[in-house]
């Protein structure tokens, strides 16, 4: 019994000096900037540059790239989001129902850009963005065909979880067995039990978005990264402030990943999908008994 209490005492400590060291790696930067964003030169503290950044109206005159980087990457996160959801979402589904041996391929080919530098992908890509800015226009949006592409991995991963924790294969075919077409089956089906799949990797999808700049910088785009870039070559204050916001939003959505669908959220996404099933026992009792 004492070497079980010394062994947990030591499984204790343990615990405490990673959570310590991990979170001294991560805060002691922000603390930094947070100080830099602060200090004057004769050594005191002002809070100017963090009352310049609450005021949008005098954002938007003074810094007007900010202002359209921001914007941007607002855009950038939106339809990334969407269409990285209606590609991965169908596909995986109808994978897993009716394809099952693809579903190495497709998660070799998922987990591919995780193998490719963001510089070689530019120059594949240069091809590509030439046709499309030549045929349609030079807006910064359509950098969210390439940022599919980078969020592919980890929203596969997401996705793949939530799959693997519910039996697709038995409520799809119970639901198309009570005449629901595959359009309802995804959206009264599939959807609620995977909320917090969908949820975790919209989050993961917007963390990267908004960090993005190797991509953006390389084809002349300007989204909020860019933009920061820029804009600490004339004021490093804002540059570094707006970083600092950008950095802390970001672990604020990664770290509410842990509670997406507990509680009242999750009970809700599983009565949401429980009665589209139950919804015409009558009728397929009366069919077993005829």
């Amino acid at each position: 019994m004492s070497q079980r209490a010394a062994f947990r005492r030591k499984q204790t400590l343990f615990r405490w000096v990673t959570v310590t060291a991990v979170l001294a790696f991560f805060v002691l930067p922000l603390l930094g900037m947070l100080d830099f964003t602060t200090k004057v030169r004769r050594g005191g503290r002002t809070l100017a540059t963090w009352r310049t950044l609450s005021h949008v109206s005098e954002i938007s005159t003074r810094y007007p790239a900010l202002k359209e980087g921001f914007l941007a990457s607002l855009g950038l996160c939106v339809i990334t989001v969407v269409l990285m959801l209606a590609l991965l979402v169908p596909t995986m589904t109808w994978v897993r129902l009716r394809l099952p041996g693809l579903s190495r391929t497709v998660e070799f080919i998922c987990l591919l850009p995780l193998t490719v530098p963001a510089i070689v992908l530019v120059v594949g890509l240069v091809p590509v963005y030439a046709w499309v800015f030549y045929l349609f226009n030079e807006s910064t949006l359509w950098l969210a065909l390439a940022y599919v592409v980078l969020v592919l991995p980890y929203a596969y991963r997401a996705l793949d979880a939530g799959l693997r924790a519910i039996d697709v294969k038995t409520l799809s075919e119970a639901a198309r067995s009570l005449g629901a077409s595959w359009f309802t089956v995804m959206w009264r089906i599939v959807l609620p039990n995977l909320r917090t799949a969908v949820l975790s990797a919209s989050f993961l999808s917007v963390a990267l978005v908004l960090g993005e700049f190797t991509i953006a910088n390389l084809f002349s785009r300007r989204n909020l990264q860019v933009a920061m870039y820029q804009l600490g070559k004339s004021d490093a204050k804002i540059s570094v402030a707006v970083g600092l916001v950008s950095l802390v939003f970001a672990f604020v959505v990664l770290f509410a990943m842990s509670f997406v669908g507990s509680g009242r959220g999750g009970r809700r996404a599983r009565r949401a999908a429980a009665p589209a099933i139950p919804a015409a026992s009558p009728a397929a009792a009366a069919a077993k008994e005829s």
